[in-house]
């Protein structure tokens, strides 16, 4: 999974990816001081794989990883070329969600490049330039595709999509709240692989005292949340200098330091949820002696095809699945006790796999 963290500069993009990667990407209260996107890899938290290692004696974890890439920040013209222009648009378009930082915190000392803080002009800002990018790539392909229409059935069909699309950007509306009428149209929209089609999720970057109440006082907070709800985005509230802070401790002094805030969980923490809803994502998981994994699939991922995230041979000989639920599991103190008692299922080819799965695959090729 690739984010791409997104937003105006000086907004804590760059704070907040430090935060999250510790790599350590030049923070500034300037423009532009990220020239290169930064990406960072990320393990995503699973108290489920240090319970299963300890019960499985596993000599190794293996968690679950994001791919995190700092953009440097966007301006007015972007897509015309202005600040450092269409590299970082380019770079949005390889990620699969954006993560979109919103600064929703008044500060006299941390300059706006536009003079004033405001998150729904910024997310406007931001939103116009992805969709003039995408206007761009319909514009092209509306010329390419008119010629053939002529004689080609599919391709006046996609014509006539396209003319739709681009109707839809140039009200005003972004490409993911587009509704395609059938299976062709979802192809050939996957196929553009447009900007304002993916999903987003908002990191409203508030003051330290806006934390503890999840930002439920703070009105520019409210209002981007009003726009997500709109635009089937997600939002989470964070303090991206506490993030900073609290990626410097290790995990007692973390647990310590959020329980003085009031807060449950770290910014990453309720990121990675963010982004596992968006994207319709979970995690199964396989344990031994060797190793202990968690695997991450789209729902709906029947077992032979999450088999093929462990290896093609298993998918392609895949003969069943025997699966049983983590917790059972653990409850059991054993995988025999767990058969013992019934919880360890023996799935086909059919079964949809779930969150909390532990799977050993049976494969033959």
């Amino acid at each position: 999974m690739k984010l791409g963290i997104v937003g105006l500069p000086n907004v804590g993009k760059s704070t907040l990816f430090n935060s999250l990667t510790k790599a350590g990407a030049e923070s500034a209260n300037y423009p532009f001081c990220t020239i290169d996107p930064n990406v960072g890899v990320v393990a995503v938290p699973d108290e489920r794989l240090n319970l299963l290692a300890e019960l499985y004696h596993s000599a190794k974890i293996t968690p679950a990883v994001i791919e995190f890439v700092d953009i440097a920040g966007l301006v007015k013209g972007a897509s015309k070329g202005e600040g450092l222009g269409n590299q970082f648009l380019a770079n949005i378009r390889e990620v699969d969600a954006i993560v979109h930082v919103v600064r929703c915190f008044e500060d006299p000392n941390v300059i706006h490049v536009d003079g004033s803080v405001d998150p729904l002009r910024d997310i406007e800002t931001i939103n116009l330039e992805l969709s003039f990018s995408d206007l761009e790539i319909l514009e092209r392909r509306i010329a390419k595709t008119a010629r053939a229409a002529r004689n080609d059935k599919a391709q006046a069909k996609e014509l006539e999509l396209l003319k739709r699309l681009q109707k839809h950007l140039e009200d005003g509306e972004l490409a993911i709240t587009f509704s395609a009428e059938d299976e062709d149209e979802e192809a050939w929209m996957k196929e553009y692989n447009l900007l304002t089609a993916k999903p987003v999720i908002f990191a409203a970057n508030v003051a330290e005292q806006d934390l503890a109440d999840d930002g439920a006082s703070n009105s520019m907070v409210r209002s981007v949340r009003e726009y997500a709800d709109k635009n089937h985005s997600e939002v989470f509230v964070i303090c991206a200098q506490i993030e900073e802070e609290i990626a410097e401790l290790d995990d007692d002094e973390k647990q310590m330091f959020l329980e003085d805030l009031g807060l449950k969980e770290s910014g990453l923490e309720k990121l990675i949820k963010a982004s596992y809803r968006i994207l319709g994502l979970l995690s199964y998981l396989t344990a031994g002696e060797t190793e202990t994994r968690a695997w991450t699939i789209r729902r709906g991922t029947k077992a032979p095809q999450a088999a093929g995230k462990i290896h093609s041979d298993f998918e392609r000989g895949f003969i069943r699945a025997e699966v049983v639920n983590y917790q059972d599991l653990l409850d059991c103190g054993s995988y025999a006790a767990a058969k013992e008692k019934g919880l360890v299922g023996l799935e086909g080819k059919d079964y949809v796999v779930k969150d909390g799965d532990v799977i050993l695959f049976r494969f033959n090729v």
